[in-house]
């Protein structure tokens, strides 16, 4: 048995713990550079705000129906997620969690209701954190998401399923016959996996409704699409395909690439850019525990402003595979170096770290005592000691906060960045920075 524990509109749930005269108005959490609407309340769904709307076509919003929009805060959502998966984990003995505001529970050897537990961690969530969430019980995970999405319509949109199954949802506690109105009533495009293309190609086929996808033989599936969507088949049947993962997999590719919030004219400001995105991207193999052996930089101007266009990336080797920030950024500069051209008004970079490996496989390891390799073992002391300054400048970031310490072709905190991101709406991290923390005052 699984449990899916999902925050509702968790981005605008976020800000609406420290400030509740938005609870009941239409609100949404735009992207970098306040691009598109990436978090809505039910309130700016109910106005037909589509998730990815861009800021420029719902912005009238504003005047007409009161919509309040504000700029993402990754930092406040990133640390309200620790709280909320800290509770959730209290339901069952193994976690998984999913995404920032998703994590699925493993119910294995939970004696006594579910549902009732399920409340109670729930209500635990919404008084000790503030967010409201739904929680899914399956015996699958794809049933698990599945019971998620009911729970969650069912609260929203009363009547088009059950009331008792609002908050939570457990599939596997409904007789057979309850169950099958569930999915009759449920469009196939809603389960976990199957995207608008499949979906589409299901109903043309006939597929309309989740019923419909459980009746189909997993062998007719396979052959006619694909393993995974057998897989999904399958899952809907009763048949756990997919397991729990306590651990994330390590990234094969790790890559920090960002919209500029003004165009880019010239070649120091994209050094700047291209060392912090270097930085960022170098402390993220650092915490994965892995080494990069190549350096990828792109940039480009943007596809959607008259202006002469230019795009162009390089790959830079490494001379052997590191996870020092220095290496990285020194890799990652010179490739902007060669690919920079002057006269174009550049829009966006990004930096890409490529073939990682475990940093517990290390090229040219020899023994000690081989005094004929006495170069080779000085620059192993030499990375050693490239190590200890990085977890030095990791821990000082992380107690401190980012940006503490940083690589100097980043820039001062004076200089003025042209391309750092628009966030003129993003409220203040009330939880991870001292000078943001609220005040009650008498």
């Amino acid at each position: 048995m699984y449990a899916l524990v999902d925050g509702n509109n968790f981005y605008v749930s976020c800000e609406r713990i420290f400030r509740p005269s938005l609870n009941g108005i239409a609100a949404v959490v735009l992207s970098n550079n306040d691009g598109c609407a990436i978090a809505r309340s039910n309130e700016a769904k109910a106005l037909g705000i589509k998730m990815g709307a861009p800021w420029f076509q719902i912005r009238h919003l504003v005047e007409s129906d009161g919509l309040v929009a504000l700029s993402a805060n990754f930092a406040l959502y990133g640390d309200i997620s620790d709280r909320m998966m800290s509770l959730a984990a209290g339901l069952g003995p193994t976690q998984e969690v999913y995404s920032i505001d998703e994590s699925f529970i493993g119910l294995d050897g939970v004696r006594g209701d579910l549902v009732a537990r399920s409340h109670k961690v729930r209500s635990r969530i919404l008084q000790w954190v503030g967010i409201p969430c739904g929680i899914g019980i399956g015996a699958t995970k794809t049933l698990a998401k599945l019971a998620n999405h009911i729970a969650k319509t069912a609260e929203r949109k009363p009547g088009v399923y059950p009331d008792h199954l609002a908050q939570v949802c457990n599939l596997a506690a409904l007789a057979p016959c309850e169950l099958q109105v569930v999915f009759e009533a449920t469009d196939v495009g809603e389960v976990w996996g199957i995207g608008r293309r499949i979906s589409q190609q299901l109903r043309e086929g006939g597929i309309q409704t989740v019923q419909d996808l459980v009746h189909m033989d997993p062998a007719t599936v396979r052959r006619a699409w694909s393993v995974v969507l057998e897989r999904t088949v399958r899952e809907l049947q009763g048949m756990p395909c997919i397991g729990l993962d306590d651990a994330p997999q390590p990234k094969k590719e790790i890559a920090c690439t960002r919209s500029f919030g003004h165009p880019v004219l010239d070649l120091a400001g994209l050094t700047q850019a291209v060392t912090e995105f270097a930085s960022r991207a170098a402390e993220k193999l650092r915490k994965q525990h892995s080494l990069a052996s190549e350096v990828m930089v792109f940039i480009r101007t943007s596809p959607f402003r008259q202006d002469a266009q230019y795009s162009r990336s390089v790959v830079v080797p490494l001379v052997r595979p590191a996870a020092d920030t220095g290496a990285i950024v020194q890799a990652a500069v010179l490739g902007l170096r060669a690919i920079y051209r002057d006269g174009f008004k550049y829009a966006k970079a990004g930096v890409m770290l490529l073939e990682l490996q475990p940093d517990s496989v290390r090229q040219g390891e020899l023994d000690w005592g081989d005094t004929d390799n006495v170069s080779d073992c000085l620059s192993l002391a030499q990375a050693d000691d490239k190590t200890r300054l990085m977890s030095a400048l990791d821990s000082i970031n992380q107690r401190f906060g980012k940006g503490t310490m940083k690589m100097a072709s980043a820039g001062l905190e004076g200089d003025r960045r042209v391309w750092s991101m628009k966030q003129e709406r993003r409220t203040p991290a009330y939880t991870t920075c001292w000078a943001d923390i609220p005040v009650a005052r008498a």
